[in-house]
């Protein structure tokens, strides 16, 4: 998401606290919302699926290819 979509968001929610947003801005503030949870939801998931765990045996569990549905290349 890029950084002006952020400015956006804070800048919707300080009109809205202080004077309110009309209809068509209320509309905008949801679907900036929407999609700025989404890439926080594809980061987090990019993320877990790069972690993978040496258990005691000395063996490697790849987080993304067990629980992630990552394929073996």
């Amino acid at each position: 998401m890029r950084q002006e979509d952020i400015d956006r968001i804070n800048t919707l929610y300080h009109k809205s606290q202080s004077v309110g947003l009309t209809e068509e801005e209320k509309e905008e503030q949801a679907r900036l919302r929407k999609e700025y949870v989404t890439a926080i939801r594809e980061s987090l998931r990019g993320h877990l699926n790069n972690i993978s765990i040496v258990e005691k045996d000395g063996s490697v569990t790849d987080l993304g290819r067990k629980f992630g549905g990552i394929k073996d290349v």
